[in-house]
Parts: C-alpha cells; structure tokens; sequence
C-alpha cells in the first residue's frame, strides 16, 4: 500500500499559463521524490504599468508518493 501527500506551490512565467506549470513541476522533482501528478488549483496575471501581462502564475497542488 502506497502513501501520498499533497505540497501546494506556486510558479511563475513570463510567457504564459503552461510555461508555468511546466517550471512548477520541473522544480518539485529536483526536491520532491516520487511526484505522481499535480492539478492547477488556481490562475493569475500580474499586470504591467501600462495594463498589459507582466507574468502567469500557477498554484498548483502536486502530488507524491511517500517511501517506505
């Protein structure tokens, strides 16, 4: 029987949503061992000066596989 948790965390990229969810789960591996998933919880834009999109950010939950 298998254990999993559940971390929340947060990435970012100038050049839009999947960049950045791609980049969120390229750093949960160099840390987290066993990464079996993740879903995006939540989306947000920051905006520039002049109202346009600065950078895409992701909230995501990723899910992993306790070892034994």
């Amino acid at each position: 029987m298998s254990v999993a948790r559940v971390t929340e965390i947060i990435a970012s990229s100038p050049q839009g949503f999947e960049d950045a969810v791609e980049k969120g789960i390229q750093r949960a591996n160099k840390t987290l061992k066993n990464v079996r998933g993740a879903w995006v919880e939540g989306q947000k834009v920051i905006c520039n000066e002049s109202g346009g999109i600065k950078e895409f950010r992701v909230t995501l939950k990723v899910t992993f596989v306790l070892d034994d």
